[in-house]
């Protein structure tokens, strides 16, 4: 059996209802992949603990990529943290500073990011921030809006993981909703975007599926089965 790596998203992705309830028959397929042999890694704008939590509960791989690839949770108290928090927190001292409504969002704590309430205009804290020369990624994971330190995201996160674990691009399969998973689909031989993605995002994918997110990740595999006859 050729073994893949699948890298998936969680909310929009495996969740449902918007609520962030996990969809338990899209898990269980994660978790029939895995018990074949498959390596699946979630790849979350949540933060790696809850990413890694979900895997032991859920009995996938035991390896979570948080925090839009900040921070790398491996084990309990095993984190690779590739993102600066500080850097972060400048960049959210001065939006909130000369923007209105800018309010941070009640989240499991991060290692190395900030995470806002999708509450003000995104284009324009980017342009707030180039004009101060604060050098950060401003991202909408469509939970959230994401300050990262620059050059981090789900892509060079997960790139990590392929060079800790030798994994070939050509054996990844990624599986995502948003925007934030574009860097993530630009690393895999094969991704798929969700119904529920936008149509930017799909143009990004090599295949696309009509369902949304956890309903959405059940079609994909089906469509993936030609190639994974044991699934």
């Amino acid at each position: 059996m050729k073994k893949r790596t699948f890298a998936v998203d969680i909310d929009g992705t495996i969740t449902e209802n918007g609520g962030g309830r996990i969809h338990l028959d899209a898990l269980d397929a994660l978790r029939r992949l895995t018990n074949m042999g498959h390596t699946v890694i979630f790849v979350t704008g949540r933060s790696s603990v809850e990413g890694y939590l979900l895997s032991v509960f859920g009995g996938t791989t035991k390896i979570a990529v948080g925090e839009n690839g900040g921070c790398i949770t491996l084990d309990s108290n095993d984190h690779i943290l590739l993102g600066n928090i500080e850097e972060c927190k400048t960049a959210l001292n001065v939006m909130k500073n000369s923007i209105d409504n800018v309010k941070e969002k009640l989240v499991f704590p991060r290692m190395t990011e900030v995470v806002l309430e999708r509450t003000f205009d995104l284009d324009l804290a980017r342009k707030l921030l180039s004009e101060n020369n604060i050098d950060v990624e401003l991202s909408d994971s469509q939970y959230a809006f994401h300050i990262n330190s620059s050059g981090v995201d789900k892509g060079t996160g997960f790139s990590k993981i392929m060079e800790k674990f030798s994994i070939l691009r050509d054996d990844v399969i990624a599986i995502g909703d948003s925007a934030t998973d574009v860097p993530l689909f630009r690393l895999a031989k094969t991704s798929v975007a969700l119904g529920n993605a936008s149509e930017i995002v799909k143009s990004e994918a090599t295949m696309t599926v009509s369902a949304n997110a956890g309903d959405g990740v059940l079609e994909a595999l089906d469509k993936l089965a030609p190639r994974l006859s044991e699934i």
